[in-house]
Parts: C-alpha cells; sequence; structure tokens
C-alpha cells in the first residue's frame, strides 16, 4: 500500500484495510499471539474469522474482507479433524477444510474427495488460488506456539552456513514399469540439472539398489534422516507415500525403512530448518482422525518449518509439472514469500503453453510430450494439472519470508586442460567468506559408475555401497577460500589432472549483510601430452 493512501485513509479516520485473515480457535489465540505481533510489526493487517462455522460461511467472511482491499494471505488455524461436525468441543479448537468432488485420481485408486485448503483461496470460483493460503496444523495451543516459535525464528535468527545454498532430493523408485521408471529417472535427472541454477548445491539418495546414488540399503532411512538433519533450504521426497510412512528401499534380500512418523524424535534441523516437499500421494491427508506425516513434521520443534504435500492419491506427470513450477517461481521469479510461490506455481501449471513458451520452457514441454506418450489417461493431462492444484496443501504459514542470494557475476575462461590453473574473477555486494569451488556437472560423476548386474548382500559389497553414494554427491574437485572485503575478488584455482568434461565454477559469500551465489560454466578437457 502506497504512502499517500495510508495518509488518505488517516485523514478520513479510516484503518487500511486487512491484507491477512486468520481464522483462528479462540483457545489458540494466547498461543497465536507471538506471531501476530511477528508480522504485525513487519506491517500487515490482521483480521480474523471465526471458526466456528461451515466452511461455506468461512469463505464469505474471506471473501467480504477481500472486497474491502487486497487480499495477500489466508491463515488457517488447528486440525481438519473429520469428528469436528458432530463435536462441539472438537469443533471449537478446529477449522474445516473443503471437500471436493475427484474427477482423475479416483482412477488410480483414490477417494471420491479431496481434502483441499484451495477453495478458500479461490475468490472468483475459478478453481484457482488468488492470494497464498496456508494452515497451521495443531491440536493443542502448546503445538501451535512452537510452531509460531519455529517461524519467526526462521526469519529473525537464521544460522550461517552452507545450508542456504543447498537442497535434499530423497527418492524412491517409482514401480510404473521398466520403461517409465526409466524415463522418470531420465527426465528427473534433466529437471534439476536445468531447474536448480549451478550455484545451488544439490544431493540425491534414491532408493535403487542399482543406482550410485543408493546408500547401503539398510542404512538408508539413517541417510534420510542425516539430508533432512545437516540442514538444507529445501527437502524433497520425490516417490510413493502413504499418511505416515513413504515408500519402502525394495532389494532382492528384503524390504528397509525410508521415514515415517516414528521418526520425529530424531529430527534436529538445527542447522537450517528446511522447507519440505513431498511429491508423494497422502502424506498431506491433514483431514483424517490420525494426523498424517506432514502434520506430524511441522510440529517436530526441530523439524522442518514449512511442509508442502498431497492429501490423497497424486500422480506423476502433474507433480513433475508442479515440481518444476516451483523451482521457476523460487529460482527465476524469487517470490517474498513460500505462499505466493505455492500460488503462483499453482496458477502458472494450469496454463497451456503459448508457441513461445514452449521454445522457452523446454523442460516443461518435455513433461508434457511425455505424459502425452506413458500417461494411462493422456486425454485428461489438463484436468489432471488442475486436480493437484486442489490436491496440495500448505501446511505453514503462506507468509514465510524466503532468503535469496545477492547474485555474483563471475567471470573466466570457457575451456582449460586438466592439470592447468585458472583465474577466476568476479563483483559481488557481499564481504565475508568467499569459497570457489570448480565442480562437475550436476548430471555427471565424477568417477566412473559400474553398473550392479546383481545384488551382493555381503556387508563389504553393502559397504561399497555407501562410499559410492558419498563420492556420487561430492562433486567438487578443488576449491579455495579467503576473506572478501570489496567488490571484486580474484583468485586462482589449480584443475585436477583426473577432472574432465562438463563443469561449472561455483561461488559462495557469506558475510553479515547476507549472502550471495554465482557460477559460470567451464568445460575441462584433456591434458595435452607433452612429446619429448
Amino acid at each position: 500500500m502506497s504512502l499517500l493512501l495510508v495518509t488518505a485513509l488517516l485523514l478520513v479516520g479510516a484503518e487500511p484495510p486487512a491484507d491477512t485473515v486468520v481464522v483462528c480457535p479462540e483457545l489458540f489465540m494466547d498461543a497465536l499471539r507471538p506471531w501476530i505481533q511477528h508480522r504485525e510489526a513487519q506491517g500487515h493487517r490482521i483480521a480474523f474469522v471465526s471458526n466456528e462455522q461451515p466452511p461455506d460461511a468461512i469463505r464469505d467472511d474471506i471473501r467480504k474482507t477481500a472486497n474491502s482491499g487486497p487480499l495477500r494471505a489466508i491463515v488457517l488455524v488447528g486440525d481438519a479433524d473429520p469428528r469436528a461436525p458432530f463435536n462441539d468441543a472438537v469443533r471449537a479448537v478446529t477449522t474445516p477444510t473443503y471437500q471436493a468432488k475427484a474427477k482423475v485420481n479416483v482412477l488410480w485408486g483414490s477417494e471420491p474427495t479431496i481434502a483441499t485448503d484451495n477453495w478458500y483461496a479461490d475468490l472468483d470460483d475459478d478453481l484457482l488460488p488468488d492470494v497464498a493460503i496456508g494452515r497451521l496444523s495443531a491440536d493443542s495451543p502448546e503445538q501451535l506456539a512452537s510452531i509460531a516459535r519455529k517461524i519467526i525464528a526462521y526469519e529473525k535468527q537464521r544460522p550461517p552456513g552452507v545450508w542456504r545454498r543447498r537442497v535434499n532430493f530423497v527418492a524412491g523408485v517409482g514401480g510404473f514399469g521398466a520403461v517409465a521408471d526409466n524415463v522418470i529417472e531420465t527426465t528427473t535427472k534433466k529437471v534439476l540439472t536445468e531447474g536448480i541454477p549451478a550455484s545451488y548445491e544439490t544431493s540425491m539418495t534414491y532408493g535403487s539398489w542399482r543406482s550410485p546414488f543408493c546408500p547401503d540399503p539398510r542404512h538408508f532411512h539413517q541417510a534420510t534422516v542425516d539430508r533432512m538433519n545437516e540442514g538444507s533450504l529445501f527437502w524433497v521426497y520425490i516417490g510413493h507415500g502413504q499418511r505416515r510412512f513413504l515408500d519402502q528401499v525394495r532389494t532382492p534380500s528384503g524390504l528397509h525403512h525410508i521415514f515415517d512418523t516414528d521418526d520425529m524424535k530424531k529430527i534436529r534441523c538445527t542447522n537450517g530448518s528446511p522447507i519440505a516437499i513431498f511429491l508423494a500421494c497422502y502424506t498431506g491427508a491433514f483431514d483424517e482422525l490420525r494426523d498424517c506425516l506432514g502434520e506430524e513434521m511441522l510440529r517436530a520443534a526441530d523439524g522442518p518449518v514449512a511442509v508442502l504435500c498431497g492429501s490423497r492419491v497424486t500422480m506423476p506427470y502433474a507433480m513433475a509439472v508442479m515440481g518444476h513450477e516451483l523451482m521457476d517461481q523460487y529460482f527465476v521469479k524469487r517470490r517474498e514469500t513460500f505462499g505466493e510461490l505455492v500460488m503462483h506455481a499453482k496458477r502458472q501449471m494450469v496454463r497451456d503453453l503459448t508457441e513461445e513458451e514452449r521454445a522457452a520452457k523446454g523442460t516443461r514441454h518435455l513433461l508434457d510430450s511425455i505424459a502425452a506418450v506413458i500417461s494411462p489417461a493422456p486425454e485428461s493431462l489438463d484436468e489432471e494439472r488442475r486436480e493437484h492444484v486442489l490436491l496440495f496443501n500448505l501446511l505453514g504459514d503462506p507468509l514465510l519470508r524466503l532468503d535469496h542470494p545477492h547474485e555474483i557475476a563471475v567471470t573466466t575462461v570457457e575451456e582449460a586442460a586438466a592439470g592447468s590453473e585458472i583465474r577466476v574473477t568476479g563483483t559481488t555486494a557481499i564481504n565475508g567468506r568467499c569459497t570457489v569451488e570448480l565442480i562437475c556437472r550436476r548430471d555427471r560423476l565424477k568417477t566412473r559408475f559400474i553398473a550392479r548386474p546383481k545384488y551382493d548382500a555381503r556387508d563389504e559389497a553393502l559397504a561399497d555401497y555407501t562410499m559410492v553414494y558419498a563420492n556420487a554427491n561430492d562433486r567438487r574437485w578443488t576449491s579455495s577460500s579467503f576473506e572478501c572485503q570489496s567488490s571484486s575478488f580474484e583468485t586462482v584455482l589449480q584443475i585436477p589432472s583426473d577432472a574432465l568434461g562438463p563443469c561449472n565454477i561455483r561461488v559462495f559469500i557469506e558475510g553479515q549483510s547476507g549472502f550471495g551465489l554465482g557460477s559460470q560454466s567451464l568445460f575441462v578437457r584433456r591434458a595435452t601430452p607433452v612429446t619429448p
């Protein structure tokens, strides 16, 4: 809102309209008060709506607030307990969700209705969100107070460290058939390579014993927990899921655990609380009697600060499109809040691309083309994308402020020989510790991986899995660290003699005023033999 408009409103004795609607049980108000004070200090104006009314009445009240001025966010507080319509005590501490009729995912065995909060954020009845929306799902004031503390700490007390540039992926095997799984795996690799800038660090923990990204399957669960606890910007799971647990790693010698609600006591994200994204079924079934995995994660004191997850059966194609649009909204559009990021990603994923957009968005065009061939319902792809707008809900604060890096301009040669030296220069607005790295490109490995034709269950063989897994996620050839105290920097890197192929120079600077990232591509060719 402009200063001129605020001044005019004050002159006529009117208050500026609310930009945020909060639907909150009265019993939870004291626990929410620190969050309210935090948001009001940032300039937000909050209107409150009663939770003890049917969804239609809640949405009417939200729309009345929206009619008084530009609405930015809707915050729903409390669980969506199915007992609420029949139990006054339960209704007093919950906020209902909406049950939308399912059309496409029922073909995959899902329920006839979809639990969706998106309905409240749809102000013009086109089934698309017009404002950001999220749910602080809590069963008690104590749980809500813990969630609020985590949100405030995330924005005011972010710890320093490389977690700010790290994105961790955990993935299960699709199980859609050998051909489809291979296509999905190849496409995922392309999306990760092109969708996330090279200046960011990524890891992959993949539940296929044939993959170099699979640790000892017996310890896959521990690797999943470790990737959560080491801290990251986003922690993403891709694969099959259920209400309270994720898929299992399948090997010829048995099944191995990935993650479930009992693992919450092991979560200690003290090095940087991530935003968790589940591209999976049921992990966000927040409307059922038992709390789902997404809810448990949000409530864990040292767990993720927010969780985006699906409430029913989800489908590979539409989830892939959503994942692509989520990356675009963060890394390219640089949205200010996570709720706005999700809202815009949902709106973008349902659009049919123009010819110009198809040319510019090669990955999205690739996803559409592959789905038209391997999907069991290729005639329903548009409806499938629209249904995922309803399926995915944000368990967390839609006003959660996202941290974006300063952009660092990096300059180096386009090509160099293995064993040679290169000079790397750059400009930055950040003073602080600077780390310059030479890394192999994300779709490649530093060392050759020998395919595993069969599963070897011996301890020494499985120990090798963990070593290969660590090496596969280590893309750094060499690095240089130094203090950067001016607007420019310069360093020299010695390229290792065994480095080869497409690489990137990656720069990370962190100081009191923030952090910055930059990258530049570099091809390392074989060293020219010295002739006698």
